[in-house]
């Protein structure tokens, strides 16, 4: 664990934690940002030639947007479309785009998810190393344990299902069907608002900068994973950097060392 400050905790003891699922807990939808860059470039340019500076552009835009609800990243796409002008056939709805972007991530994903099933694979090939250790010991420390994601909501109840997840949380809030409301600060605000509960005693833990964010404006705890999703432990530099820059309170790779994450926790 690399301690980058320690928060005002005011002497309140943690009551709630929120997490984010993918990245953070889940690696079944591992390389969406693979699936995300073709979608972006082949609908800008259209029938015309990629160029390294697009690229640039659209790596860019996904690195920093990570965490964020899919429709605004596909509303990012569509006013791309059309502020570069190169593809004829122009669509202005950041639904359809989402929807053709959802239809290409979910064919990995649900290979994945059958291999879990099937009995193919264990569930441990899809995990954040510890990470469902972890979520046990925060259950049985009495700790209430949520999740905010921007991915559809029927998709993460699922996937958390499917990894044997699911009864450990209190609430699973994804994005809602139809709607381009921000799941992770509805929670968030819940949490601290209708539960009464003060800042310090919740603890944010995600690997993407939203959630950090949110975490610090409301004086929450934020645990940042800079999750290596490809081992599934260790840190990745890059996610790394970008918490850092969010406000993160704490870095981990993974969830490996329970006894010093606990501890810093005041668990």
């Amino acid at each position: 664990m690399e301690i980058i400050s320690n928060p005002e905790r005011k002497g309140l003891k943690l009551k709630a934690a929120l997490f984010d699922f993918d990245g953070t807990i889940s690696a079944l939808r591992h390389g969406w940002e693979q699936i995300m860059e073709p979608l972006m470039l082949e609908m800008i340019v259209g029938t015309t030639q990629i160029d390294d500076e697009l690229v640039k552009e659209v790596r860019e835009y996904i690195d920093q947007s990570t965490g964020i609800q899919t429709y605004y990243q596909m509303k990012w796409l569509a006013g791309a479309v059309k502020s570069h002008g190169r593809n004829p056939v122009t669509i202005d709805d950041p639904w359809w785009y989402k929807a053709e972007y959802n239809k290409r991530l979910m064919e990995p994903v649900q290979k994945r998810k059958e291999s879990i099933t099937s009995g193919q694979s264990p569930t441990k090939n899809f995990l954040i190393k510890g990470s469902e250790e972890f979520i046990k010991y925060l259950c049985n420390s009495g700790i209430d344990i949520y999740i905010a994601s921007g991915t559809d909501q029927a998709d993460v109840i699922e996937e958390a299902d499917v990894l044997g997840l699911k009864k450990y949380f209190k609430d699973i809030a994804g994005a809602p069907p139809g709607k381009a409301d921000c799941s992770k600060e509805a929670v968030l605000r819940r949490l601290v608002e209708v539960n009464k509960l003060e800042g310090p005693e919740v603890v944010v833990i995600g690997d993407g900068k939203v959630e950090t964010a949110l975490g610090r404006e409301v004086g929450a705890i934020t645990l940042g994973v800079a999750s290596d999703e490809d081992k599934l432990c260790g840190v990745n530099p890059i996610k790394r950097a970008r918490l850092v820059k969010a406000g993160a309170h704490a870095i981990i790779g993974d969830f490996g060392d329970l006894k010093g994450i606990s501890k810093w926790l005041g668990i």
